[in-house]
């Protein structure tokens, strides 16, 4: 377990966070590798981990009929994927693929929201980070789905 403290530990999700709840966080974490293609989860699949990515780029995109895939958005390098573990019904929102290899820390939500339920100050440290990163990004989902609604003509700028 020292190996992940240190990996979460030096992660910027994690930067000033408190040792004695960066170790209840640990408790709930393993290591997760996903070669470029392969999904971390996909929409409507039970919610039940994020994903702290290491290394590597993942693609959060929904599926848009007649088109395809639509990327919203993406977790590198010093992020996170996946909010939905947190809110109830705890289902996926949309698909995170890796686009090329990911070396991520997994952490599973059920773990770990327990653990804030028992630990108002852990829960808030974290609602404090997950807010944040929620924040960047509907910003970015909005500025993507401009550029796809001024490409098909739907709005002008």
């Amino acid at each position: 377990m020292e190996g992940l403290k240190g990996l979460l530990g030096g992660h910027p999700f994690f930067a000033g966070m408190d040792a004695a709840d960066l170790d209840e966080v640990v408790g709930c974490a393993t290591n997760a590798r996903f070669p470029a293609g392969e999904y971390l989860f996909r929409e409507g699949e039970s919610a039940d981990r994020f994903f702290i990515v290491r290394e590597g780029r993942v693609a959060l995109e929904i599926y848009v009929p007649a088109r395809g895939p639509l990327v919203l958005d993406a977790a590198e390098a010093g992020e996170i994927a996946g909010l939905s573990w947190l809110f109830p019904p705890h289902r996926w929102q949309l698909d995170a693929r890796a686009v090329e290899p990911v070396r991520a820390i997994a952490v599973d939500g059920m773990c770990l929201r327990a653990k804030c339920d028992a630990n108002p100050k852990l829960g808030y440290a974290l609602m404090q980070r997950l807010s944040e990163v929620s924040h960047r990004r509907m910003h970015s989902a909005r500025l993507r789905l401009i550029d796809a609604y001024t490409d098909a003509g739907l709005v002008s700028r």
